[in-house]
Parts: C-alpha cells; sequence; structure tokens
C-alpha cells in the first residue's frame, strides 16, 4: 500500500465544490464518455466501486463556489453534477467547465447526496422533506414531508404492480394477481425515526417503518430488502414490497454511516470503536474489527476481497473481506469520516485535514 503524492490542500475552503479527478471517477474516456455515477456510493448495494481509472496524475480541472459548506456527495449523469449546500440549495454543474447550469432552493441547508433517476434529482434537506425535481431545469416536481430533518442520500428500487385477474385460484377461489408495469419507488430515512418508502412519480406514500431514533445513514437495497441502521443501535433488515420488519440486529452501538451489502453480509461502523460485518442470513456478527477507541462514521467500500472505510482515529482502514483481518492503515492528519471510493486498484478519500488522497488498495 502506498500514497500517491497528489493531495488538494485546497480542499479546506468547505464553501467550495472542487473536482480534481471527477470526471475520471466517473468515466475513463472523460466528461462525454457517457459513464455515470448516479448516486451516493454508486449503487443501490452501496458499496462504493467505480469503474474507469484514475489519471496517475491529479490536477485541479474548476471550482464552484456556494453559499455555504459543502457536505454532500456529487451525482454525475450525462456530462452534469449535483451538488447540495448548506445554502439551501441543490445545484447542476456543467461537469467540464464547472458552470452552473441551474438552482433549486429548498427550506434548509441540504447535507443529503442526490440521486439521479428517469430525468429526475431527488434528495433530502434540513427543511424536514424530500424534494423530487426536473433533472434539465431544477424545476419541481414534488415534495413530500416528514416529521424532522433528512441528512442521508435517497435510495431507489422498482417492483411491479399487480392487478386481479380473470382466473381463480384452484387453491382457495380467490382471483389469482398478475404483474403489470414496473414502478419506480424512493427509500429514504429521516430524523422523525422512520424510513419512508415513496412512489417517486407521484411522491405518494407507499409505506413508512418506525424505529427507536434518528436515523442518519441512507439504507442499502438488495434482493428486495433494504439494511440500515441508526441511533437506536440496531441494524434493520425489512421487506422492501410492504415495509415489514425482516430481522433486527444489535449492532451495540448507534451507527451514524450507511451500510454497504454484498452477497447477504453487511458492512458498516459505529460509535463505540468497532467496525461489523453481519451475516443477514444468520442475523448475527461474522466478524468484528477493532483497533483503536475511536469511532466510525465513514460508509465502507467493498470490493470482492477487501472492505476499506475511515476513522475518527485519522486513519483509512484496509482488511480482508472474508476475515476482517487487518491489510493496513494509511495515516492522515485529521479524522476521516468521508466514505472512500474505489476505482480499479486505486482508493480515493478525503480528510478533515483538508487534502484528498489517492491510496493503493494493495
Amino acid at each position: 500500500m502506498k500514497s500517491f503524492a497528489q493531495t488538494h490542500s485546497s480542499l479546506t475552503a468547505a464553501t467550495a465544490i472542487f473536482v480534481a479527478s471527477l470526471a475520471a471517477l466517473a468515466s475513463e474516456g472523460g466528461p462525454a464518455s457517457g459513464v455515470n455515477w448516479p448516486m451516493f456510493r454508486g449503487n443501490p448495494a452501496l458499496t462504493g466501486i467505480a469503474s474507469g481509472a484514475l489519471p496517475e496524475k491529479l490536477s485541479l480541472l474548476w471550482s464552484f463556489k456556494t453559499g455555504g459548506p459543502v457536505k454532500s456527495s456529487a451525482a454525475i449523469v450525462d456530462g452534469h453534477v449535483f451538488i447540495g449546500s448548506g445554502d439551501g440549495n441543490v445545484y447542476a454543474l456543467d461537469l467540464a467547465s464547472g458552470k452552473k447550469v441551474w438552482a433549486a432552493r429548498t427550506g434548509g441547508p441540504v447535507d443529503s447526496s442526490p440521486l439521479v433517476l428517469n430525468g429526475k434529482v431527488f434528495f433530502g434537506s434540513t427543511d424536514n422533506s424530500l424534494h423530487a425535481v426536473e433533472a434539465a431545469s431544477g424545476k419541481q416536481v414534488w415534495k413530500y414531508e416528514t416529521g424532522d430533518k433528512i441528512l442521508g442520500a435517497p435510495n431507489w428500487f422498482v417492483r411491479p404492480l399487480t392487478r386481479p385477474s380473470d382466473t381463480l385460484s384452484p387453491s382457495d377461489g380467490e382471483r389469482d394477481r398478475v404483474r403489470g408495469a414496473l414502478k419506480t419507488n424512493i427509500v429514504i430515512g429521516s430524523y422523525d425515526f422512520k424510513l419512508h418508502c415513496v412512489d417517486a412519480t407521484t411522491g405518494k406514500t407507499n409505506w413508512v417503518y418506525e424505529t427507536g431514533n434518528y436515523i442518519n445513514g441512507s439504507p442499502a437495497v438488495f434482493e428486495g430488502k433494504t439494511a440500515f441502521g441508526g441511533c437506536d443501535a440496531i441494524l434493520h433488515v425489512i421487506s422492501l414490497a410492504k415495509g415489514e420488519k425482516v430481522k433486527e440486529i444489535e449492532a451495540g452501538a448507534y451507527i451514524a454511516g450507511s451500510v454497504a451489502v454484498a452477497d447477504d453480509r453487511a458492512y458498516f461502523g459505529h460509535y463505540e470503536n468497532e467496525f461489523l460485518c453481519i451475516d443477514l442470513n444468520k442475523g448475527e456478527r461474522a466478524w468484528t474489527f477493532k483497533d483503536r477507541e475511536f469511532p466510525y462514521f465513514s460508509s465502507p467500500a467493498v470490493t470482492k476481497d477487501r472492505v476499506v472505510f475511515g476513522g475518527r482515529d485519522k486513519r483509512l482502514h484496509c482488511v480482508k473481506r472474508d476475515n476482517g483481518e487487518n491489510v493496513w492503515a494509511f495515516a492522515t492528519q485529521g479524522k476521516v469520516d468521508s466514505s472512500p471510493v474505489v476505482v480499479g486498484d486505486k482508493v480515493v478519500t478525503g480528510s478533515d485535514d483538508g487534502r484528498l488522497y489517492v491510496v493503493s488498495l494493495k
């Protein structure tokens, strides 16, 4: 494992969006190649793996200053960058030039990372609402209100609608149901202690699942289910069809980050200094990583054989995916609450020391 020397100390300016190699994260061939990064962590399972390759040397392409701190992660779709800001806006920027295309105003700071899907941009705000705007113009499509602020990113899933058929079931004499059109749904957590499932087209609620405390992170979506943690110190696994409980697994402390899911295992850290791997079939820990007495707020990147995550011990950690054994730890000069992205054989992460780091995965 080694660090590549190209770091960007200019990241200390929290009120600006910096795109040093953002285009390379989204596409090996540059902004016009058509490869997208449409959501937080790149995919519904939240594994943080990007296609393409990074250049050997990083260079600042452009910067865009907003009116407040930027805690949101960027989404990149069709040559545009979408980002939230503490000034209450979500911005659409031109990926090649960094020039503003539009700004959509909300009633509070936007820490939530946008989801770009089917020509719309979905995002939460501290104004207690999930917003949907047109990706082309920023015009509001709908607004869904929850009972408190939203900090985490939205996720999505598709399920078929069903309708009664003309035939009767031989087992119970009831009408069979047949599949109809596909319906896209948005799931998002709120500080009202609830996970909300909303129709992506209409903004109408499908179901609401209540937990015991704040939900700070984004829910991971996999195999008809969603897994997420919160300040109730529980890993929740629920069905997406009806919002019903599948499992509740005690984590031991509150979960501030988002859970990543791969091959029926969930990966996440918590406030009491542990990073966990949970076997979702058995509902128990597969392994636990604990090093120093510092919590983990970072959401992990999960490859076929490695898990990479940041810690408040100022280090980026890499462990073996199968057993949690330490592979390496890379030291920075500040807390690593940011969520790393794996691009080929490199890891990209930020630190509270104001730098963007590119580290060898090996």
